[in-house]
C-alpha cells in the first residue's frame, strides 16, 4: 500500500507541473499576442494643410496675354495676406473679395514680363499654406501704336471724322474694330471705315451718317493694348478723346456764282465775291465735292512746278490734300465775283480771307459745286464725305 501510494503521489505531482508549464506557457502566447496587436507609437507625421491655392493664369505659363486678370484663389481657408510682384519687386495692385478667399489684379500687365506670387493663406484647420509660383506674359514680335486726330476738349466742325492713324500694318482689322467705340451725347448713327495705308501704316474713320449734330458731346475709345492685329503685332496702348462739335457752319461755294456763301446753323454770315479754278482747264479745276478743313495758316508758300509759281499766300485754309486752299490772293482780285482763273483754289481779297479764316474750324464742311470734275481719293486725306452711305459701310472690317 504504501508503494501503491507513493507512486501515485509521484504521479499527481508529475501531472501538477505538467499543467503549471502548460499555464505558464499559455500565458506567455498570450501576452505575445497582446504585445504584437498594440506597437509601441512613433514619431509623429507632419499633415498638409486643407486650405488649397490656385492661380490664374496658371503658375508656370509663359504666353499670358497682359490685359487678362490675375486671380490667386483660396479654398478651405482665407488669404491673410496675397502680393504679385514684377521686376524689381513692384507690386502689382490688387484687391480681396469680402470673403478674403480670391485676389484680382486691378491693373494692365505689362509685356514679356514676369510675375511672382507671394504671401499665405490659413485653412479651416488653423493651418498655414503658402501662395508661390510665377507666370509669364507674351512678348509681341512688334508693337503698333495708334494715334487719335481730335485731341481731349477740341471743338470740331460738322464734317470732321475720327481717325486713328497706325504706325504699322494692321493685319486683322476686325480684331482691332472690335476694340473700337464711339459714344454720343445725343443719338448719331456712324460706322467705321478702313482706308488705304497711308502715313507710315493703317488708317481708319468713323464717319456719321449724316453731318454731326451741333454741340454733341463725342467720347472715342480705343482699347488697343493687348489686341493681336495679326502677323506678330500687338496693340501698343489705348486711346481715348472727348471733344465736342461745334456751330454748323458749312461754306457753300458754286463756282459758277463766282461767291463763297458761309451759312452757319442755317443762316447765312457771309457771302463774299471769290475766284475758282480755270474751267477750261481740268487739273486747275476746283473739284466738285465735300471737302474739309483740316489745317490753316497766316501764310502759305504755295510752289507748282508744272505752273511755274512760288509765292507765300496769306490766310490759307487747307479744305484738301491736292492743293487746294480757300486763301487771299490780291493777284485775281479783279477776277473775284466775275470769272474763274485760279489754279484750283479759291481765291478772296485779303479782308474776306482774313474774315472766313477766323471762323473756320478743323472739320467744317465746304460743299464745292458746278464743276465736272470730282473729288476723290487721289485727292488726298479726308475724302469720306465722297463717298455714299452704302459705301462708307462697306470699309468697315465687321
Amino acid at each position: 500500500m504504501k508503494r501503491i501510494l507513493l507512486v501515485l503521489a509521484v504521479v499527481l505531482i508529475g501531472s501538477l507541473g505538467v499543467v503549471t508549464a502548460a499555464t505558464a506557457a499559455g500565458r506567455q502566447a498570450m501576452e505575445t499576442v497582446s504585445s504584437a496587436s498594440q506597437p509601441e507609437p512613433g514619431p509623429p507625421q507632419d499633415v498638409a494643410p486643407v486650405a488649397k491655392v490656385s492661380f490664374s493664369p496658371a503658375a508656370g505659363s509663359d504666353s499670358t496675354n497682359p490685359t487678362a486678370k490675375a486671380t490667386a484663389t483660396v479654398r478651405e481657408g482665407k488669404f491673410d495676406d496675397v502680393t504679385l510682384t514684377g521686376p524689381k519687386g513692384k507690386a502689382v495692385k490688387g484687391s480681396f473679395n469680402s470673403e478674403h478667399t480670391e485676389w484680382t489684379t486691378a491693373d494692365p500687365l505689362a509685356y514679356g514680363t514676369t510675375y511672382t506670387w507671394s504671401g499665405s493663406a490659413v485653412g479651416t484647420d488653423g493651418k498655414s499654406a503658402p501662395v508661390n509660383g510665377s507666370f509669364s506674359t507674351l512678348s509681341p514680335a512688334k508693337t503698333v501704336r495708334g494715334t487719335l486726330n481730335i485731341g481731349d476738349g477740341r471743338t470740331v466742325g460738322v464734317a470732321a471724322p475720327v481717325r486713328i492713324q497706325f504706325n504699322g500694318h494692321v493685319a486683322d482689322r476686325a480684331a482691332v474694330e472690335h476694340a473700337l467705340s464711339v459714344s454720343t451725347s445725343v443719338p448719331v448713327e456712324g460706322s467705321w471705315g478702313w482706308l488705304p495705308d497711308e502715313g507710315g501704316g493703317s488708317r481708319v474713320d468713323w464717319r456719321p451718317k449724316a453731318y454731326w449734330p451741333s454741340g454733341t458731346t463725342v467720347t472715342v475709345k480705343a482699347d488697343l493694348f493687348g489686341v493681336a492685329y495679326g502677323q506678330g503685332a500687338y496693340g501698343a496702348a489705348d486711346v481715348t478723346s472727348t471733344f465736342e462739335i461745334g456751330r454748323a457752319q458749312i461754306v457753300k461755294a458754286d463756282v459758277n456764282s463766282h461767291r463763297m456763301i458761309v451759312m452757319r446753323d442755317g443762316n447765312q454770315i457771309a457771302d463774299f465775291p471769290a475766284s475758282y479754278g480755270l474751267g477750261t482747264d481740268p487739273n486747275r479745276n476746283t473739284r466738285s465735292g465735300i471737302h474739309v478743313v483740316s489745317e490753316k495758316f497766316t501764310d502759305k508758300r504755295m510752289v507748282s512746278q508744272q505752273y511755274n509759281y512760288d509765292t507765300v499766300e496769306q490766310w490759307a485754309v487747307r479744305i484738301s490734300n491736292n492743293g487746294e486752299f480757300i486763301h487771299a490772293n490780291p493777284a485775281s482780285a479783279a477776277a473775284q465775283g466775275s470769272d474763274n482763273v485760279t489754279h484750283g483754289c479759291v481765291n478772296l481779297s485779303i479782308d474776306n480771307a482774313k474774315a472766313y479764316y477766323d471762323t473756320a474750324l478743323y472739320g467744317d464742311p465746304v460743299e464745292v459745286t458746278g464743276t465736272p470734275v470730282q473729288l476723290s481719293a487721289r485727292d488726298g486725306d479726308i475724302w469720306d464725305w465722297t463717298l455714299s452711305w452704302d459705301q462708307w459701310k462697306k470699309l468697315s472690317a465687321l
